[in-house]
């Protein structure tokens, strides 16, 4: 007997970490959904994350506009059809207009922070056991993954980029990190260096390129998509990276993930699964905050922040997860 399509319109983050963190949700319901079929709604940044759902029907780009032009054009896309669900985690008023049997919209949390994992959980009420990050990829992006990665030693991936100064820790103690850990007195001897980051991010991490001889880097800045980064992080032993997009996939990939964090609020933002730390300096998040209100200024607020702790933190965790 044909299983009666279930089609759910889910509205998600526009950003690449939130996307990421909200992920599982996707998943659980094509798990445990007979006929799910999925219309997606991302920002452009977080798209491409989405493109190997199974049953997905439609992947539609939202760019954000002044005014309510986006919700607009929208709704001219989704409203003729009847939803079997509606997950709205932008939290807008877009499907108390829509012709749908269930509806779970966000609301905001005016209490203590919750991780962005656990709030996307309460949507469907499974903030007891939220479901991990998750992606699907296909056979092709994990054959061009493993070509990339080739074969060697055991693989240190670095994410030294963000998307603000605040929160990007300098680049030279990336390249200490890597050879602490990489030398032949390191946890890590004998292995390679593999390097993620943006099209724009490729000038910026040209000292972390030169701590190694071209035979044992994996420089993938500004040259793989995003799923393919999430399958070349799988072969990872780890990854350290500053608080990005890029260190949540890492932690979605499995791979055990050390998040470097300043004026972020790991709280909400921590990387998610048992094989995760977060590292920061002597100062807590709502001391950045109290001096930088708007978490918006040009300062380097990860400079307290010193190369042992962070090496201290990946011994630690790659002995724990030998």
């Amino acid at each position: 007997m044909a299983v009666k399509p279930f089609p759910i319109l889910f509205i998600g983050p526009s950003r690449i970490g939130d996307a990421v963190l909200a992920s599982g949700l996707i998943r659980k319901l094509a798990d445990e959904a007979p006929g799910a079929r999925f219309t997606i709604v991302v920002g452009p940044a977080a798209a491409p994350l989405f493109t190997e759902v199974p049953g997905l029907d439609a992947l539609i780009v939202m760019e954000k506009k002044k005014g309510s032009g986006h919700w607009i054009s929208l709704w001219n896309k989704v409203r003729g059809k009847h939803w079997s669900l509606v997950v709205d985690m932008r939290g807008s008023a877009i499907a108390g207009f829509l012709r749908r049997d269930r509806r779970s919209v966000h609301r905001k949390n005016h209490g203590e922070p919750v991780h962005k994992v656990i709030e996307a959980a309460r949507l469907l009420t499974l903030e007891d056991d939220p479901p991990a990050p998750f992606l699907y990829t296909s056979d092709e992006i994990e054959t061009r993954a493993a070509e990339l990665v080739g074969e060697g030693g055991p693989i240190l991936a670095m994410g030294p980029a963000a998307n603000w100064l605040g929160k990007t820790w300098p680049i030279e103690r990336f390249a200490r990190v890597a050879i602490e850990l990489l030398d032949a007195d390191g946890p890590m001897a004998g292995g390679r260096l593999m390097i993620l980051g943006g099209p724009d991010d490729a000038r910026y991490v040209e000292p972390l390129a030169r701590t190694l001889p071209r035979d044992r880097l994996i420089d993938l800045t500004g040259q793989v998509d995003l799923l393919t980064a999430y399958a070349a992080l799988k072969r990872a032993r780890l990854f350290v990276g500053n608080d990005s997009g890029l260190m949540h996939l890492a932690a979605a990939a499995g791979i055990p993930t050390i998040g470097l964090f300043g004026p972020s609020d790991d709280r909400r933002y921590a990387p998610w699964g048992p094989d995760t730390r977060v590292v920061r300096g002597p100062r807590e998040f709502e001391q950045f905050r109290a001096i930088d209100p708007g978490l918006n200024q040009t300062i380097g607020h990860m400079m307290d922040l010193p190369v042992d702790t962070v090496v201290e933190a990946a011994r630690e965790l790659l002995a724990a997860t030998a």
